[in-house]
């Protein structure tokens, strides 16, 4: 998103902004007026979020959360979809920002260039950090490998869907916990968090060419193991494996990263007691 917009909005003059829920803004001061009439001076990224700056040290802050999505459309188009939450109108085109579902989770901030800062959670960027720094991360506090990877405060950017392809490169459980890694288990980590990370950024680069990215999921034929339920593991066809809380789910192969050994599901494991198969041997 941030370098297709930097394509297309970079330069131009932010005309016309249209909020179709109060739900989506977050903040009244500065109010959304400040920013018309506003030339974009650059995009970019902090965390999860997307900020475009505009001339006055302003800048609109977007948070797309799960269901959010971007899309590119010609001048002045119309939004009528109960999907769509805002349109901002360019000379060359018109960006609008719609949600999927009914919970309402995406956000939209204005923003001074002083209050910027306030929006990080202060994660380490994995792909400027050395080893060394990566480690001190991930071992600042006790958790499991998959939440401290998806957590926002340790590490920015990564989240769900590419936690599960890392540890699945990495060939490591989700229930790892990080402060009894060895440092051989953390250093395979770093290599395999870059690697993925690196992959998909050249992969989904290749998708977009020069197009606007209208495909946006988390969910991906490519993937080794996310949303890959059930279907064969790429490296033994075990099937794959879930732990499923809250609205979320971990996927993991359990032949590749858990020994055999099958992690106990929440619910289904509590509701079926006894008859929970633990280990691959006894799912076949």
């Amino acid at each position: 998103y941030v370098e297709a917009l930097e394509e297309r909005v970079v330069g131009q003059v932010l005309e016309h902004v249209r909020i179709r829920t109060p739900f989506l803004l977050r903040s009244v001061d500065p109010p959304v007026s400040a920013v018309i009439g506003k030339r974009v001076t650059s995009v970019r990224r902090i965390g999860k979020r997307i900020a475009a700056g505009l001339e006055g040290e302003l800048w609109i802050v977007v948070h797309l959360m799960i269901a959010g999505r971007l899309h590119w459309k010609a001048a002045g188009a119309k939004v009528t979809s109960k999907v769509d939450l805002a349109a901002f109108d360019f000379p060359t085109g018109t960006l609008t920002l719609t949600e999927a579902g009914t919970k309402r989770r995406a956000s939209l901030h204005i923003a001074t260039t002083a209050e910027l800062p306030t929006f990080g959670r202060g994660g380490l960027d994995v792909m400027a950090a050395s080893l060394p720094e990566f480690a001190e991360r991930l071992r600042s506090e006790s958790h499991t490998v998959k939440r401290a990877l998806t957590d926002p405060r340790l590490f920015d950017g990564i989240g769900n869907a590419f936690s599960d392809e890392i540890l699945h490169a990495a060939r490591m459980s989700p229930m790892v916990l990080t402060r009894r890694m060895a440092d051989q288990e953390v250093a395979g980590l770093y290599q395999a968090t870059r690697s993925t990370l690196e992959l998909w950024i050249d992969r989904l680069r290749t998708q977009r060419a020069a197009g606007f990215p209208e495909k946006v999921t988390a969910f991906r034929p490519e993937m080794a193991v996310h949303g890959k339920f059930n279907q064969p593991c790429p490296v033994c066809q075990a099937p794959v494996q879930r732990i499923r809380y809250a609205d979320n789910e971990t996927n993991y192969c359990a032949r590749c990263q858990t020994g055999g050994r099958r992690l106990a599901d929440r619910a289904m494991s509590r509701l079926l007691k006894e008859d929970w198969p633990r280990s691959m041997d006894e799912l076949d």
